[in-house]
């Protein structure tokens, strides 16, 4: 028997396996040009901290090449001046004063603050076809109660919020004994089966050794990128670096002129060009998308003799005023972002978060996403009208509220939003845990202040007065009723950024 098949099927197959094949080989080119992307954040770096903005008590050259090779921001800001707030809404583009979160930082027996049915950036890069992967410091909580087990390895955790990989410190740098450790996935490394993690034994095998942190942690952030060269990746790499405590590598020490925190950002920076030079050997350098920031203002110490960490801000760490939260900001693309570029209208690090999804494609739903605003067309040198944002609101330790539009910056009450005090002195905490709502079961408002606005205000003219020293709110009554509008808004509404909030045709 002979089959025999007519002339228009084979036409038709053929045709079938050519637009198979076609529609193919578009997969894998997208696939080969959709960028890495690699996320440095480091904690508690300040403004004048790297060479490229200021810094003369030691050099930072891995940072300043980031610089020169891409595009520097002066007029960026964590949108909050402490860390867990802020590694909760560069992952969601959502202030984290919408989340039940309401002041301060987790402390190490607090649940996931990250909601797991919540988009987050990890998940957008994940519904791309990425690797995702989180080197460093977490402090955004594990699990769904109170005192999290990690004997058992709690979840949820980093894992079910976007990333398919976790490797680093579980809270931070200044944990407790007990948490003093590394974290895979989310098993503590080193720890026997069944043994408590808290017990004197559990202890002995698995505290991690502070002054080898930066490296461990950079030989696993190197190992991630060797791993999946081969394919997308999204590096979310939040160092340990420079919180306190101070604990640089011996091979640091000595090699700067601003004593110890100094050398802890020699070591900073040294990890910052091991991941450089692990793109460069494997040909990733120019398709990969490398942002370098931090979680809020610098912390000085008596150590720096004369180095300026948050540069020429009044305010540190915690506070309202700019030292708190104006952080470095280098976003590098080469062939995207022009070389050595200055940027400086005002951004936030929430609006890395439509910024990715513009660069994949993907589209943010209304209930995500909420503050963030897609900065690519200043990333790419496309038309914007200015201000780029309508206004961006800061948040201090306290609970605090500022609001910042254009050159003008309105503090809501007297002082710096630093740790409210009694009247002996002493941080006033009213509560130190969260409690579910009776009725919903859902984490009701957490504050550890009873902090309140004392119906005074904070004005001033940051073209003008940059140091914040002539508080203008008298001679202004409209603006400041104008801004305070704006403020009232943000925080009854669901949502400060349009939705899909590019500017781009604005």
């Amino acid at each position: 028997m002979v089959l025999r098949v007519s002339d228009d099927k084979i036409t038709m197959n053929l045709l079938v396996i050519c637009l198979f094949s076609f529609l193919l080989s578009v997969s894998f080119l997208s696939a080969e040009k959709l960028p890495n992307v690699v996320f440095i954040m480091a904690d508690d770096m300040g403004f004048g901290d790297l060479g490229s903005y200021g810094a003369k008590h030691f050099e930072t050259p891995a940072s300043d090449r980031l610089a020169k090779e891409g595009m520097r921001f002066t007029d960026a800001h964590s949108p909050s001046a402490v860390c867990t707030p802020t590694r909760y809404s560069v992952l969601t583009g959502r202030y984290a004063w919408r989340s039940w979160l309401k002041n301060w930082v987790l402390m190490e027996n607090h649940p996931l603050l990250i909601d797991t049915q919540r988009l987050t950036l990890g998940k957008i890069f994940q519904q791309a076809g990425y690797r995702t992967g989180c080197v460093g410091k977490w402090h955004l909580g594990w699990g769904e109660e109170l005192n999290p087990d990690f004997s058992d390895g709690p979840r949820p955790g980093p894992l079910e919020v976007g990333f398919d990989e976790f490797f680093g410190v579980p809270y931070s740098h200044n944990s407790g004994r007990a948490l003093e450790v590394y974290t895979r996935g989310r098993q503590i490394v080193g720890l026997p089966d069944g043994m408590n993690y808290r017990s004197k034994e559990a202890i002995l095998k698995t505290r991690r050794k502070l002054e080898d942190t930066a490296i461990d942690l950079s030989k696993e952030a190197v190992d991630f990128v060797e791993r999946n060269k081969g394919r997308p990746f999204f590096l979310f790499y939040p160092t340990t670096n420079i919180h306190f405590p101070l604990t640089p590598n011996k091979r640091f020490q000595g090699k700067s002129k601003a004593g110890v925190y100094g050398d802890f950002m020699v070591e900073f920076d040294w990890a910052v060009s091991e991941l450089l030079a692990a793109l460069d050997r494997n040909g990733l350098s120019e398709n990969t998308i490398i942002v370098l920031t931090s979680d809020n203002g610098a912390r000085p110490t008596d150590t720096l003799n004369g180095h300026a960490c948050n540069g020429p801000w009044r305010g540190t760490k915690r506070m309202s005023y700019e030292g708190g939260h104006r952080v470095p900001l280098i976003v590098r693309w080469p062939g995207k972002i022009k070389a050595s570029s200055v940027m400086d209208e005002t951004v936030c690090l929430t609006d890395f978060f439509a910024t990715f999804a513009d660069v994949l494609g993907a589209k943010v739903p209304i209930d995500a996403g909420e503050d963030s605003y897609d900065i690519s067309p200043l990333l790419f040198g496309e038309k914007y009208a200015s201000p780029f944002r309508e206004a961006t609101v800061h948040h201090s330790m306290s609970g605090q509220f500022a609001i910042r539009q254009g050159d003008w910056k309105l503090i809501e009450g007297s002082g710096d939003g630093d740790f409210p005090k009694n009247s002996k002195g002493k941080i006033d905490v009213v509560s130190w845990n969260p409690e579910r709502d009776p009725v919903t079961g859902e984490w009701a408002d957490f504050d550890y202040f009873d902090y309140k606005p004392d119906g005074t205000h904070q004005l001033f003219n940051l073209q003008a007065d940059p140091k914040e020293s002539h508080n203008l709110a008298k001679e202004n009554p409209e603006r400041v009723a104008s801004m305070l509008e704006i403020l009232g808004k943000y925080r009854s509404n669901a949502r400060s950024a349009p939705p899909n909030a590019s500017l781009k045709s604005r």
